[in-house]
């Protein structure tokens, strides 16, 4: 018998990528309904009802790091969408119209399956394409938490709509809810998100076995397979791989060593991928963390329909700005962070608002230096590779200074 062939953690993760592209093509050929869901929504729910899913997100993110997202871009607005709309929704757009990209083909939908909790742009965006298909949409309000904590009132709202939305999907596929094989996939669930966290905290060790821009681009099946075997696979596996590098002594990259640890704040510029991994390794800059990985951490009780109605409106983006300043201050503590990177992403409205206040906040609590560049996580017109290297240029004095004080032992 031939021996099976080890992969490795980036071969898996190519492998299912293109699966999980090539799987939703065939069941649009055979006739399966197709969903298109946000990235941070209770897919467990379609995934027990066995409807085959796609994320226009991680779709347009792929377009853009693969640099074709203005054919789409320039489509959308030239229909009148304006500039200030979200980029992930004109590429998407787009691509609604042209229906092919060379850098990846998704499939048509049959019903929409969004939620608010990442941000309020998707609540337009793809009303308007159901509307645009005459396909039906089911839809999560998640209110922003101004509390600290996820309250009661907030958590019941959101169970009846997880309630509600069983219904619509039984009335959509014709069938009853097989809720023995939703608690199998709340099971996978919280078993990957587990696996995820694993891996992702090896950002702690220094120097880190963990390269944060490859936590861009593994981030694409967390999103996608999180209560999939395969997903508990590569997570798994992946964390295996860097508990060996971790225990071997080895950072984050062959060809140099890591002199400074940063968070990065906000998407990847997926455009520009290149540039701003190899600017920040050109200085010995790793990127141990970022808000990523807490955003896609959603575990609860199995069977709980209050604890995944709290998980799902808990991510950081939901959550107000004391809990985004503790989340960042635990972060810059646990993992060793000397200076933070916050992307002024000119799409995501919301994070752009919010994190020069959470800048302001975090330098007077911690003492730790940042900068903020502008940029857009798909718009490629927006970023300036100049001004993203001077930004940096800037970090490195400022945590080199830090450092200079710490050796002297004035700060």
């Amino acid at each position: 018998m031939a021996e099976e062939v080890k992969l490795t953690s980036k071969e898996l993760l190519n492998q299912l990528t293109a699966k999980h592209y090539q799987g939703a093509l065939e069941a649009k050929a055979e006739g399966k309904p197709v969903v298109w869901a946000t990235s941070i929504c209770p897919d467990e729910l379609l995934a027990a009802m066995d409807l085959t899913t796609v994320y226009p997100e991680n779709h347009a993110a792929a377009i853009g790091a693969r640099k074709e997202a203005m054919t789409f871009i320039e489509h959308a607005e030239g229909r009148g969408y304006s500039s200030d709309i979200c980029s992930y929704a004109r590429v998407n757009m787009g691509y609604v119209d042209i229906k092919h990209a060379e850098a990846q083909d998704i499939p048509m939908p049959d019903l929409i399956f969004s939620s608010t909790n990442i941000c309020h742009t998707v609540l337009k965006w793809y009303e308007n394409i159901a509307k645009e298909l005459h396909i039906p949409l089911i839809l999560f309000d998640m209110p922003f938490n101004h509390t600290y904590d996820v309250s009661d009132n907030c958590t019941k709202y959101i169970r009846g709509q997880l309630e509600n939305a069983i219904s619509q999907l039984e009335d959509f596929t014709g069938r009853k809810m097989d809720y023995d094989k939703l608690a199998q996939k709340m099971d996978m669930n919280n078993a990957t998100c587990q696996w995820w966290k694993k891996a992702t905290d090896w950002g702690k060790v220094k120097p880190s076995p963990l390269n944060g821009f490859d936590m861009f681009n593994y981030m694409a099946m967390i999103v996608c397979m999180r209560n999939s075997e395969d997903g508990h696979k590569l997570f798994k596996l992946w964390y295996e791989e860097l508990k060996q590098k971790a225990e071997e002594g080895k950072g984050p990259w062959n060809s140099a060593e890591e002199q400074y640890r940063i968070i990065w704040d906000g998407i990847a510029c997926w455009p520009h991928l290149s540039t701003t991994f190899k600017t920040l390794k050109k200085y010995g800059i790793n990127m141990v963390t970022s808000t990523y990985p807490s955003s896609w951490y959603k575990v609860y009780e199995t069977n709980d329909l209050d604890g995944m109605a709290k998980a799902y409106t808990g991510n950081y983006a939901n959550r107000n700005l004391n809990y985004g300043e503790d989340l960042i201050s635990g972060l810059i503590k646990d993992f060793g962070v000397e200076g933070v990177v916050f992307h002024s992403n000119r799409s995501c409205k919301l994070m752009d608002f919010r994190c020069y206040e959470v800048q302001r906040r975090i330098t007077d609590k911690m003492g730790v230096p940042s900068v903020i560049f502008d940029g857009d996580q798909t718009d490629p017109r927006v970023f300036s590779e100049a001004q993203f290297e001077t930004r940096i240029q800037a970090l490195v004095e400022m945590m080199e200074k830090n450092k200079e004080l710490k050796r002297r032992g004035d700060l």
